[in-house]
């Protein structure tokens, strides 16, 4: 008689070895893909950003001069109701980041609000690692109520240090309010000079179309910072704009939330296109020292916000 042949099978233990082995496989495989993610991210945003500098300049070339942080017809009153019509400096540039059709659909002395150019969402305006919504999102005014759809932005021009807040009517930075800034006007030099840094949608919620009238940015929902007094919005022309103050807050005393400063989703720091085309990580200033004073980081990170202001920036602190 043939024989028959024995079945062999896995026992309990065997089993549970090689499950063990596929967990253990497993963790090590997730950070490795998250950290390859993260890298590519990294260099898209910094791609983003090379492309909005070299555009800046693009427009430079054109007409001997960067772009207004915003543009306002009336009368400054005080940054928040008086931005109309508001188109801020990513709207001047689209013609140099392959955006003419978008371009041609605006029309610059009309607010806003009044253009569905506004809601048209670039990919180039929003860094892979932001939490960033997928369709315009409601811009309100300061009670809630929604005054327009704007498609979001992970990125703000600098108006200058901290003693240049984002709602004045000039600032010490190549970007403000009307602001008609030239290279020769860099006095600090290009490549100490910050023209467009990150500020992560996930921490404030800002559009690219510019300083929306009567609109706010309000805090986004991974926000970390705890300001000194409640922050839930911040004044219009921040739509666009941010001052080098801190990197990533955590602590803000003036109570704007961080929504005034840059900030990203990267580890470390935020990504900066300088006015010599080059593109930077700087390391994050989370706060001022415990007395108030400024720390040494925010003192370096502060001169590369301002054009002329002549301070000498730590070689260490511009990767």
């Amino acid at each position: 008689m043939r024989k028959r042949a024995s079945r062999t099978a896995f026992t309990l233990i065997e089993l549970l070895v090689v499950i063990a082995i596929i967990a253990i496989l497993i963790a090590l495989l997730v950070p490795a893909v998250q950290k390859v993610r993260e890298s590519a991210a990294r260099t898209q945003c910094q791609n983003n950003l090379k492309q909005m500098g070299l555009a800046q300049h693009g427009y430079h070339d054109a007409n001997k001069r960067f772009p207004p942080g915003y543009a306002a017809s009336g009368t400054y009153v005080d940054g928040a109701t008086d931005t109309s019509p508001g188109w801020g400096w990513a709207a001047f540039i689209l013609p140099y980041i392959e955006q003419t059709p978008v371009y041609r659909r605006i029309d610059l002395s009309q607010p806003i609000q009044t253009s569905p150019a506004i809601q048209t969402m670039l990919a180039l305006c929003v860094c892979p690692s932001d939490i960033a919504p997928t369709a315009p999102f409601a811009v309100p005014d300061g009670f809630g109520n929604t005054i327009c759809l704007a498609a979001p932005t992970s990125y703000a021009a600098c108006c200058g240090s901290d003693a240049a807040d984002t709602r004045d009517a000039t600032g010490d930075g190549v970007f403000f309010r009307n602001s008609q800034i030239r290279i020769a006007d860099i006095v600090d030099g290009t490549s100490q000079t910050f023209l467009i840094g990150e500020r992560a949608w996930a921490n404030a919620n800002g559009a690219w179309a510019g300083a929306i009238p009567s609109g706010v940015i309000r805090r986004g929902t991974s926000n970390p910072c705890q300001p000194n007094m409640a922050g839930a919005w911040y004044p219009s022309s921040t739509l666009a704009l941010a001052h080098a103050h801190l990197n990533n807050a955590m602590v803000d005393p003036d109570g704007s939330a961080g929504m005034d400063d840059f900030s990203s989703m990267h580890f470390g720091g935020s990504f900066f296109a300088f006015a010599d085309g080059s593109v930077h990580f700087i390391r994050s200033v989370p706060g001022d020292n415990t007395d108030g004073s400024y720390t040494a980081d925010c003192l370096n990170f502060q001169a590369l916000g301002t054009r002329a202001g002549r301070e000498v920036v730590a070689g260490d602190f511009i990767n």
